[in-house]
């Protein structure tokens, strides 16, 4: 069995679970090398990848929660994007952002994301074709973070494209119109920072320009790399759990039949897991702050110890049937969203968009099938298709 979870080339179908299923079974944390770097830890069974992700105190998110360390042209000085800090002082920059992704929250937004979906679909509709990720899968989480931050929808769109050329990578590496592309997005929150601060409004925008941290006020770069994260975060989840989501059903037609025998009864548990089963982040990276043990790996101080979600979510230790998709399956206590002080701040708005975008899709585009074979993105990063072509026959919407 080769072994390579560096190379986005294992990542061209999706998820290499041939890999994962060994490196289970025979080195749960194994050293994977990384052309020019000093190599990591990958670990893959569920309750390694658990226990690293809550316990900041041995494995730390800094300098980065990437693979690759930080380029010399990534470098903000003493400027840091959220993810990549610890507590106490990623609780602080939590909190300014926290209470509009509470479940009270994000459920008061339900009917506004359900409007959004059935105009997404009526976008489409009636040509019994389309792009289904840029057409579909991708509108509902550029609209959202766009109507949170007080953008144009438009913007948002056009943001959302920006994220795909960030997860792209060459070899691993950031892509040369990756880093351009997060060139762009600064540039349009430059942008942003100047029509808040001269027009303030009820959005998330001003109150992250008019709130404090320790007492201050955030500095330019330190809203920048707000902006940065939510709206790249703010879209994967929900694009690719749509994209891969769909897909399994197709490659699971008894999934599906019982799914659509009572879609508003099942949907919960059916979501969680296509959660599990599709795993849309793949990896998050820790650096271990003193010499540690885990399953048996004496690791180093400063030692890359990297989790690989779907290979956790698969693990036959913790789900029975891991290798199957059981739409019933319950419990299911996935970690496709994280867990600990990092677990995904977005997640309750992702499941109610997933929501909303699956309801209208299974119900108004029938004999849903692909034109094509999808073409997945080719990152090491971010799992789902890039593209995915499809037909279907339209379905009038319910009253």
């Amino acid at each position: 069995m080769k072994i390579d979870l560096w190379d986005p080339h294992s990542f061209a179908a999706g998820h290499p679970h041939a890999q994962y299923d060994w490196l289970r079974a025979n080195d749960p944390v194994h050293f994977q090398e990384e052309p020019g770097g000093p190599g990591y830890y990958a670990v893959t069974r569920y309750q390694d990848v658990y226990d690293v992700d809550r316990n900041f105190q041995a494995f730390s998110s800094e300098p980065t929660i990437m693979i690759q360390d930080p380029l010399a042209q990534q470098n903000f000085g003493p400027y840091k994007m959220m993810l990549m800090m610890d507590p106490p002082q990623h609780t602080a920059f939590r909190r300014l952002i926290r209470q509009e992704f509470t479940v009270p929250a994000a459920a008061e937004r339900t009917p506004r994301m359900r409007q959004l979906a059935r105009q997404i679909v009526d976008e489409v509709i009636e040509r019994g074709e389309c792009d289904f990720v840029s057409q579909v899968a991708g509108e509902m989480p550029s609209y959202v973070i766009a109507e949170l931050m007080g953008m144009p929808l438009d913007d948002g769109r056009e943001l959302y494209k920006l994220t795909e050329a960030i997860h792209t990578t060459a070899g691993g590496s950031p892509s040369p119109e990756g880093m351009g592309a997060v060139g762009k997005m600064f540039e349009y929150g430059r942008g942003l920072i100047e029509e808040k601060r001269a027009r303030p409004k009820d959005d998330l925008a001003t109150k992250l320009l008019q709130a404090e941290v320790e007492g201050r006020r955030l500095d330019d770069i330190e809203f920048l790399l707000f902006f940065l994260l939510l709206i790249d975060a703010g879209g994967d989840t929900t694009r690719n759990l749509l994209s891969a989501g769909m897909l399994a059903l197709l490659e699971n037609p008894d999934q599906h039949r019982w799914l659509m025998e009572d879609l508003p009864g099942r949907l919960p548990p059916a979501r969680e897991e296509l959660l599990r089963w599709c795993s849309p982040v793949i990896y998050m990276r820790r650096r271990a702050t003193h010499d540690v043990e885990l399953a048996g790996r004496k690791l180093h101080e400063g030692d890359k110890v990297v989790m690989y979600f779907g290979a956790a979510n698969r693990d036959p230790a913790k789900f029975g049937h891991a290798d199957r998709l059981d739409l019933t399956r319950t419990p299911n206590e996935h970690i496709a969203f994280g867990t600990g002080p990092h677990g995904c701040l977005g997640q309750h708005i992702a499941r109610i968009e997933i929501d909303a975008m699956l309801t209208e899709v299974l119900t108004r585009m029938k004999d849903f099938q692909l034109k094509e074979a999808p073409h997945w993105l080719p990152s090491n990063f971010i799992s789902g298709p890039q593209v995915m072509p499809v037909t279907f026959t339209p379905a009038k919407r319910a009253a």
